[in-house]
This record gives structure tokens, sequence and C-alpha cells, in this order.
């Protein structure tokens, strides 16, 4: 029997997460069970390859704690370089200094531009004012791209960090994912309507009340977008144009695409409340000539007793009709212990983010 390649992986920064190899024998996995790392002792992993393993001619790899969100960095904070190994058998031995958690720690120089667009941004349809705010790439002002865009609602929420519930710190995230390479996007942020949040983002006569939705997705399409794609360097077309957000600005999305399936090509749902519409009129998959469209669908295992079943529900009912299976790309992520909270939306926007403009995988 050939004898087979060990690694002995050492740790500065130990905790409870397992460790995995990913790299270019498994798509660069990161939860790859067939290359999860025994722990032998504090700060010390192993990892013996099979014996009918293939080897590239070069191994390239990078150690995860489960996640790209979770991956190793170096003592000072920044990526790492994909590990290289030759050998086919033997001992290689690696050292890890530090570990990203929930994709922090972020370096500064990426941060998005925060840009307040305007303080009240009237919405005619409504008969209001509003703050609206843009997060441009880091380096907006240095280059020439045009950019897609993600409309989220709750903008309150996302990156002020004296939010009441605290935030998803996407500036934060972006950051990272902007040192990966991926990510340059501009995220325009609708604030919310505090005491009429509700009252704004409820589309139609449901359970709650006659909503006032259609206006506010209205507002969003005719004016906002308009505006947006006049002052600055947008991609407008809808394969560019994502709409998200969670909870009720999750229901307010799901609609938005579905009024509006000509504006909106991606849509980020998170935790998105079904009960309220149980039986959403899902008119947009009558459109003659359906198009692409990209859904990331998150709830988490501790929210409420019915949120897994209604997201699951809502994505039998999107791939029913034929003729839009191969054009209707769900992802839908499940967290069991997710609960109905900022901290667990913050963790899935990367992710969600590069699935939904950055990668070509189905689901």
């Amino acid at each position: 029997m050939e004898p087979q390649l060990n690694i002995i992986l050492t740790t500065d920064e130990d905790d409870e997460r397992p460790v995995y190899i990913s790299g270019n024998f498994n798509d660069w996995i990161t939860q790859d069970k067939a290359f999860e790392m025994e722990k032998v002792g504090q700060g010390i992993y192993h990892f013996k390859f099979a014996s009918n393993f293939e080897y590239p001619e070069e191994l390239l790899y990078k150690f995860t704690r489960g996640d790209w969100s979770e991956v190793e960095i170096d003592k000072y904070g920044n990526r790492t370089e994909n590990r290289s190994c030759k050998k086919q058998n033997g001992v290689h031995k690696e050292h890890v200094d530090k570990w990203r958690r929930n994709w922090l720690p972020f370096k500064p120089n990426f941060l998005p531009k925060v840009h307040l667009i305007s303080e009240e941004f009237e919405i005619p349809q409504l008969n209001k004012t509003r703050r609206v705010w843009a997060l441009l790439p880091y380096d907006y002002e240095t280059s020439n791209e045009a950019y897609p865009v993600l409309y989220l609602q709750d903008a309150q929420n996302l990156f002020n960090e004296k939010a009441k519930y605290g935030n998803w710190e996407i500036d934060k995230k972006l950051a990272v994912m902007s040192e990966y390479n991926i990510g340059k996007i501009i995220i325009i942020a609708v604030e919310h309507a505090e005491k009429e949040r509700i009252l704004e983002y409820n589309v139609g006569n449901t359970v709650l009340g006659n909503g006032q939705g259609k206006k506010y997705i209205r507002f969003l399409t005719d004016t906002l977008k308009p505006f947006v794609d006049d002052n600055f360097r947008t991609k407008p077309e809808r394969e560019f144009t994502g709409i998200g957000g969670s909870s009720m600005g999750g229901l307010v999305s799901i609609f938005s695409g579905i009024m509006y399936p000509e504006v909106f090509g991606k849509l980020m749902i998170f935790s998105p409340s079904l009960w309220v519409v149980p039986k959403i009129k899902l008119s947009f998959l009558d459109m003659d000539e359906p198009q692409d469209t990209r859904i990331y669908l998150y709830a988490g295992g501790d929210e409420s007793a019915t949120m897994i079943d209604h997201v699951k529900n809502f994505k039998k009912r999107l791939l029913k009709k034929d003729s839009l299976s191969d054009k209707m790309k769900i992802r839908l992520s499940i967290n069991m212990e997710g609960k109905h909270n900022e901290r667990y939306w913050s963790d899935e926007f990367p992710k969600a983010i590069e699935w939904l403009f950055f990668s070509t995988k189905d689901n």
C-alpha cells in the first residue's frame, strides 16, 4: 500500500470550531466532511489522505473552520494566499496564526464610502420623505467601473452602530469581501417609516389590514431607481439589480420581484413574514417569457414554529411551473440555530451577495 500524505496543523488561536481543508481537489468546498481534520490536542490537528486519493500535480488549499467567513488569516488579520504541497506521502507541517469569525476582522481601507443621498428624499407615491443612503465601493472615486446595485430595506439596522437591536454590519462585511476581490457592488439603503413601517411594507389587504406596500414599491421602481441610475455608475439592467430585506422588509422585497420582474433579477429574502399572506399570489410566474431570476432564501430554525415550513413551501411553489424551473435559481439556506435578529442576517449577508451577484452556481 502506498504511504499517504499526512498534514499536521498547529494554530496559536484554538476554539470549539472544527477545521476543514478546502482546495483544488474538492472544488474548494468549505465544509467537506471527507476533509475534516482530527483534533489531536490543544491547537494541534491532523489529516491523513485516503489511500485511493488522487493527488493533483500540485495540491492547493486553505484551512477553514467551516466557511469562508471562518477562514484562516495571518497574525495581522490579513488574508493568506493559497497553500501548496507537491508531496504525496510523508508528513507536511502547517501553521495558522488566527481565524476569522463571522467574516471579521475587516480592514478600514476597504470600507465602502457611506454617502447620504438625502435626509428628505421625496416619496411622491406616499406624500412622505425619507432618509436614503448609498454605500459605494471603497475605490468608487478612483475607478471608472459600473456596478450592480442592491436595494435594501430597513437602513437603520444595516450599518448603524447605535441601532437598537444591533445591526447587519454590512459595511464591515463588504470590506472583507472587497479584500477577497468579491462584492464590488452599490448598496442603496432606504430607511423604514418608523411607526408606519408595517403599514408601508404590507402589500395589499392582508391579516395586518390594508397596506401601502404597492405605493412604496412603485417609489422604489419609478422614482428611486431612475435617480440612482442617473447619479451613480450603475449597471441598470435587471440581471444586475437586486432587492432585499428581512422580516416584513423581506416580504415587501418578494412583492417587488413579483410585481416588477423586469426591474429586479435578484432577490435577497431573509426570514420573510410569509404568515402575513400565506397564499401569496405569484403572478410574475405567468410572464410570457420568464427571465433568469436568482432568489436567496434564508430562514432560522429558532425564529417561529412555522418560519421554516413557510419558506420551504414558498420555494416549492416558485419551482412548481415547469416553464420556470430552469429560469428560477433558488438557494435555500437554513440555520437551525438562527434566531429572528440582525446577528444571523449579518452572517448570511455576504454569502447571499456572493451567490446572487458573483457566482454561477445554480443553488
